[in-house]
């Protein structure tokens, strides 16, 4: 069970950094997200039951899911619809493309390889298959994304976010970045979905729903826990908090809860979590006026 857990919020984790790429630098929620998860599962399972390579489809996944992306910054930034507005238009077009796509409202993976399928000859113990895919996953995802924020453009996208007046002072196209930025982090929240797919064996139109909330639970967390961090360290931090979040999850399945409300357990633990600071801040305010009296 522990090793399942872990697998399992290695790979979530990869949603975690996706929304960390627009919510945490660019400073607003993308809803584009509950579109582009089931998206990228849609094309991954659809791919491979069309005979195509698993790592291939996974691949195309990740492009259908930065071409959605990219469609939410094109309606933000040059059509100046509201992101919160954009994302959601998106997202209800994306259930339309998702069922185009799988000519049903979901598809199996029955008798089909995946990706940890090339792992079976290296006879793990169950489950380490999924643990060894999402630490090679999230390792080259977090390389990847700390080699584009050492770039120029990379800056300029860490530039936009900071401040974006100063940002075109400078010269740099904050539209372009918020684009870029869209486009990034819905290719990887893409890449969570067709990874996931692959584990759980199908992908559903219905797979997205409440995504979001997973994905800013595991941000929350590694935050709580660990505070201030320099950037690579914060995307470890997301990991760790969606492990964390697995494994709470885990443990209420494991007592019994009915899982038909899992939902309400996400939005609760992520709630609490947002919580913790201005608890935090209050308790030391509460004990210093004590301490001065």
């Amino acid at each position: 069970m522990i090793v399942s857990t872990i697998g399992q919020g290695l790979l979530w984790s990869l949603l975690g950094i996706g929304i960390y790429l627009t919510y945490r630098i660019l400073n607003f929620p993308d809803m584009t997200t509950e579109g582009t998860f089931p998206l990228g599962g849609a094309v991954c399972v659809t791919a491979i039951t069309s005979g195509i390579h698993p790592i291939l489809a996974t691949l195309l996944g990740v492009l259908a899911g930065m071409a959605a992306g990219f469609v939410t910054g094109i309606l933000f930034t040059k059509g100046k619809i509201p992101v919160i507005l954009a994302g959601i238009l998106v997202m209800a077009g994306l259930n339309s493309v998702i069922l185009f796509v799988m000519q049903s409202p979901n598809k199996g993976l029955s008798n089909f390889p995946r990706i940890q399928t090339f792992f079976t000859n290296l006879n793990l113990p169950n489950y380490f298959d999924i643990v060894i895919l999402g630490l090679l996953a999230v390792i080259i995802t977090i390389i990847l994304v700390l080699f584009f924020i050492n770039t120029d453009l990379g800056q300029a996208y860490i530039a936009t976010g900071d401040n974006e007046v100063m940002a075109r002072s400078l010269g740099i196209k904050t539209d372009r970045m918020k684009i870029l930025g869209l486009t990034i982090s819905n290719g990887v929240i893409a890449l969570s979905g067709a990874l996931i797919s692959q584990n759980d064996g199908y992908a559903d139109v219905s797979k997205g729903t409440g995504v979001i909330v997973i994905g800013l639970a595991s941000i929350i967390i590694g935050e709580v826990l660990f505070g201030e961090l320099a950037f690579a360290e914060r995307l470890i931090a997301v990991v760790v908090g969606s492990i964390i979040y697995q494994a709470i999850i885990t443990l209420i399945i494991y007592l019994g809860f009915d899982t038909t409300y899992l939902k309400i357990f996400s939005s609760t633990i992520l709630a609490i979590c947002l919580m913790i600071p201005t608890l935090k801040e209050k308790l030391n305010l509460k004990t210093g006026l004590e301490k001065e009296a």
